[in-house]
């Protein structure tokens, strides 16, 4: 199955009448981000995820990447879909009109990439990528190095890469052994292996861009001592164009259990030319715009798989005819009824959908805040830099746990049919794994967000989110209608600070507590943001029902989803309060050599 469609109308949902995203744009002096313009994009870029990108995603799993002598070759259409990519200029739609960009909005660019991940992830990693290169130039570059490098990845006709993880080191790059030798022209050379490097050897450019990590002579022990480099495929000439090969091979492709149609490399760097970027020994520093990017954009595969599985369980759930209703035959004409009579399978419809548009929600408030710290006034700036500090790793996280659980869910839905390949769900839920490990395992995201930004900043960080809370609860506490919304939020946020206190209490006695509730309270965290976008939304669609403003069905789905959400799933939040209060001493009690069997 490869029919899939681009959920525009709720995708303006969420820009239009949750966010207010054309007020948004016009405040922030997005001048050619007008209605007009913004719904042809959509229109377009659906129509290319759907015809071109959508019928490539069973090639790609089926086909995978082949590698020979280094080369890497990626499957039947890729490369060509991808010229059709750079042709119609979507790489350059958010990035900034000086290096070829079309100066529009970085959160209209994240719609777009939802819509690309949703129809074919494998294919979408690799202009998704490119991206992340894109912002790191753009924020640590020089203007040389912009107008090398910069240009032709806004153009397209290059790609990029992000080059951390050794087979020693992933998350601790403190331990990275790449070395970068001075030369005497001013360039480095690079030298030590990367592995796991998506898109890292492709076809499908002329030349592809690795932003590589690396550790200059007697820099500082650890993380301290780490410098970024430029390593480019080919080096360029002084014209633009493309020269000599640099020394930096495809050693090999990993064999994966998903995402075929990607190439995750094992890239050798010998004596490879680099440029440095930024100052030296501050490359963790720098590389941070690009890891935070790729968060981002991770969250983003936990949003296409939820939505894709949706879809397609949807579609089969209403065309299956297994049993009868227990209240009476639903389809009495036929020798059974459709299995989305049955209240199990609703069950996991509305747990699909209520993740796919809640993700949706959540992804677009941080994208709004990212477009909010690139051109807001010195006070939006920094709210908005505190915000996605706060919320970067609970999306990224939440949303990957939460888009893989939907995928399950999806295959669940066709029974025995989920499990044959035909179907495309299987592919589904094996492409949606890799998502709450990369760019930071879900326990890494855990620690960063209660240890770092939560408890290290003295709950401030979380009191700039809860005080939106508290916000929108004062204002429609007189709403009847939301009651059971607004009672419930008020509740989670003085639980969510009661949480956050009691772990930083026992901190200071035991640091392991933070690690053992670390988790715990990352999903809790996840829950409550996404009952307060949920609530927001029911608010939207109570009051247009209420004017009869347009579809009505649209709205009552919005309302019963939320209800759902709010009865069904956010008790979750109680089972992890409940881990959190248990402690540390229960999960360090056992000395590590009674593990075994």
């Amino acid at each position: 199955m490869t029919d899939i469609k681009i959920p525009l109308r709720d995708i303006r949902f969420v820009m239009r009448e949750l966010l207010h995203w054309d007020e948004h744009c016009a405040a922030l002096g997005y001048e050619d981000a007008t209605p007009d313009v913004v719904d042809a994009i959509l229109e377009e870029g659906a129509k290319f995820c759907e015809n071109v990108l959508a019928p490539l995603n069973a090639v790609g799993d089926q086909q995978g990447c082949t590698w020979k002598d280094g080369e890497v070759t990626t499957p039947a259409g890729f490369k060509e879909a991808y010229q059709q990519f750079v042709e119609a200029g979507w790489p350059a739609l958010a990035h900034h009109v000086d290096y070829g960009g079309q100066g529009l909005p970085p959160s209209l660019g994240t719609i777009m990439s939802e819509m690309v991940g949703t129809a074919n992830w494998s294919w979408g990693m690799y202009p998704g990528l490119s991206h992340g290169a894109m912002n790191t130039l753009e924020a640590h570059g020089t203007e040389e190095q912009k107008q090398t490098y910069l240009t032709k990845l806004v153009e397209g006709t290059w790609t990029g890469t992000m080059c951390l993880t050794e087979s020693h080191c992933g998350t601790d790059l403190g331990m990275l052994r790449t070395k970068a030798e001075p030369n005497a022209d001013g360039s480095y050379a690079i030298t030590g292996t990367k592995i796991f490097i998506s898109a890292g050897e492709h076809d499908m450019a002329e030349n592809i861009v690795h932003i590589v990590l690396a550790r200059l002579p007697g820099a500082p022990e650890g993380t301290k001592g780490i410098s970024l480099f430029i390593v480019p495929k080919f080096l360029p000439r002084d014209d633009g164009t493309i020269g000599e090969r640099n020394g930096v091979m495809c050693g090999a492709l990993e064999h994966k259990m998903g995402i075929h149609g990607n190439s995750t490399a094992v890239l050798n760097f010998d004596a490879a030319t680099g440029f440095l970027i930024g100052p030296p020994n501050k490359g963790l520093n720098c590389m941070f715009t690009f890891m935070n990017t790729a968060r981002l954009g991770t969250a983003l595969q936990g949003l296409a798989h939820a939505e894709l599985g949706f879809q397609k369980s949807l579609a089969y759930s209403r065309d299956r005819l297994q049993m009868r209703a227990l209240s009476g035959p639903k389809n009495p004409d036929g020798p059974a009824d459709p299995i989305i009579v049955h209240p199990d399978v609703r069950r996991m419809l509305f747990t699909q959908k209520a993740f796919a548009e809640g993700g949706r929600m959540l992804v677009g408030f941080c994208a709004k805040q990212v477009d909010r710290s690139h051109k807001g006034s010195e006070e939006e700036r920094a709210e908005a830099d505190q915000l996605l500090a706060f919320l970067t790793p609970i999306t990224k996280a939440f949303l990957t746990e939460t888009g893989f659980e939907a995928a399950n869910l999806g295959l669940q839905c066709f029974g025995g049919h989920g499990y044959i390949t035909e179907w495309g769900m299987e592919q589904n839920v094996r492409d949606a794994r890799i998502s709450t490990i990369y760019e930071g395992t879900t326990g890494i995201q855990a620690l960063d967000l209660l240890g770092r930004k939560v408890l290290m900043s003295q709950g401030e960080t979380l009191r700039r989110f809860t005080k939106i809370v508290h916000k929108f609860c004062q204002a429609e506490i007189d709403t009847e209608a939301l009651a059971p919304y607004v009672t419930r939020l008020q509740e989670l946020n003085r639980q969510w600070g009661d949480l956050t206190m009691h772990v930083g209490a026992k901190a200071m006695e035991n640091p392991e507590e933070v690690g053992a509730a670390s988790v715990d309270y990352l999903m809790f965290s996840g829950y409550a943001v996404l009952a307060y976008l949920w609530a927001h939304a029911a608010k939207v669609a109570g009051e247009k029902l209420a004017t009869g403003e347009g579809d009505g069905d649209f709205y009552r789905a919005k309302l019963a989803t939320a209800r759902f959400y709010f009865d069904r799933i956010l008790p979750r939040t109680g089972a992890h309060a409940g881990a959190i209060m248990s402690g540390a001493d229960n999960l360090m009690e056992l000395d590590v050599t009674h593990f075994a069997f």
